[in-house]
C-alpha cells in the first residue's frame, strides 16, 4: 500500500474534549494523556499491540467521573479508524486471539462487519476497587469497548478465560483487543472481503 491508512478526529461536548490520530500502517509508536494514567496505559497496550500509530488527547470532567472521558475516547478513536479503514478494501476482516497475562487469559473475536455489537463477558464485582489515581474502573472498559466498536462498524465479542488479578485482566482484554484488530486490518488482497461488495 503506497500510502498509510490513517486519520485524526477531534469530539468536543460540554463534558469533554478529545483529538485522536491513528496510523494503522505504524510502529506501535504511541502519546497518550487522557487524565486517567491506568487507561492511558491501556491505550498504550492497543497502540503497542496493535502494530498502530496512536495519539490521543483528552481531557474531561474527571472531577463528576471517569465515564465521560473514557466513553469519548472511544468513541473518537472508533471513528478515527472507520475513517482510516475506507472502502475496507482488501482486509482480512475476521480475526480471532486467545491473550494471557499471568494467570489471566483473555479471548477475542472480531469482525470489521459495518455492524456495531459487542458480546463482553469479563465480569467484576461491583465492589472492584479502581486502578490508578484518579481511579479507573475496570467496568469502564466495556464502555470503552461498546463506544468503540459503535463508532468503528465492528462485531467485538470478549470473554475473560482465566483471571483473578483486576489490572492482569484488564489487560489482557486490550492487549487481546489490539492483536485481534491488528490481524483483521492487514491487507491481503484487492477487493472488499464481502458477498455484498461492501462492508
Amino acid at each position: 500500500m503506497s500510502e498509510p491508512r490513517q486519520a485524526t478526529q477531534t469530539r468536543s461536548t460540554k463534558e469533554t474534549s478529545v483529538t485522536v490520530s491513528l496510523v494503522i500502517e505504524g510502529s506501535g509508536r504511541t502519546e497518550v494523556s487522557t487524565g486517567l494514567p491506568f487507561f492511558d496505559h491501556m491505550l498504550e497496550q492497543l497502540g503497542r499491540h496493535g502494530g498502530f500509530d496512536l495519539s490521543v488527547a483528552a481531557t474531561g470532567d474527571l472531577a463528576v467521573d471517569a465515564h465521560h472521558t473514557v466513553e469519548d475516547v472511544g468513541i473518537v478513536l472508533g471513528t478515527c479508524l472507520a475513517r482510516a479503514l475506507g472502502t475496507k478494501a482488501g482486509v482480512r476482516r475476521f480475526a480471532s486471539t486467545l491473550v494471557p497475562l499471568d494467570e489471566a487469559l483473555v479471548e477475542v473475536a472480531l469482525d470489521l462487519s459495518g455492524r456495531p455489537f459487542l458480546a463482553y463477558d469479563v465480569p467484576f464485582a461491583p465492589d472492584t476497587a479502581g486502578l490508578g489515581s484518579p481511579p479507573f474502573d475496570p467496568q469502564l472498559a466495556e464502555e470503552f469497548f461498546r463506544a468503540l466498536v459503535t463508532s468503528a462498524g465492528i462485531t467485538l465479542h470478549v470473554r475473560r478465560r482465566e483471571g483473578r488479578n483486576t489490572h492482569h485482566v484488564v489487560e489482557a482484554t486490550f492487549k487481546a483487543v489490539a492483536r485481534a484488530l491488528r490481524d483483521a486490518v492487514r491487507v491481503e488482497g484487492e477487493a472488499v472481503p464481502s458477498t455484498k461488495g461492501s462492508l
